[in-house]
């Protein structure tokens, strides 16, 4: 049996999307799903949204920015991963960018490296070449460029 959602008011919905902004960064995308699946009325969603943006309980800006550090801190994902995952939550590309220069060019290397090093043991093939293809699919499939993978690969 499928479980109705329960309806809030415009007010309810607000107090609640605050307190979850106020726990952690969230971006308008997302409060607008979560909103949809409220079943609220979409005039009523946008006003929600709009009265967090102006309260500076929603900043893409800064989303962007916590988004990018813990991805790539935590989930070892590689920037062009973090940038199609930004575009799906359809933060603007400016916020984007300006978050994405914030990895440091040096560890992006070190983590891939770092990945790729412990990926490797694992891996099976019956030649190296196989290996080196299965390795460089596995980086791409985090998110990391082709060129940045080829450099760490060559050394």
């Amino acid at each position: 049996m499928e479980k109705k959602p329960h309806l809030y008011t415009e007010q309810e919905a607000y107090q609640k999307l605050s307190a979850l902004c106020a726990m952690s960064e969230q971006c308008c995308h997302d409060m607008m799903t979560k909103m949809k699946r409220w079943e609220m009325a979409d005039e009523v969603a946008e006003r929600v949204v709009v009265r967090l943006v102006k309260e500076r309980f929603i900043d893409e800006k800064r989303y962007a920015k916590a988004f990018v550090r813990d991805k790539f801190r935590y989930n070892h994902w590689g920037g062009v991963r973090i940038e199609q995952e930004l575009k799906r939550r359809k933060i603007a590309q400016r916020h984007i960018d300006e978050a994405l220069e914030e990895i440091d060019e040096k560890d992006n290397l070190d983590a891939l490296r770092e990945m790729i090093e412990k990926k490797r043991p694992s891996v099976k093939g019956k030649n190296e070449y196989e290996i080196r293809g299965k390795l460089i699919r596995f980086a791409l499939g985090r998110g990391f460029a082709m060129d940045d993978i080829v450099r760490v690969m060559e050394v």
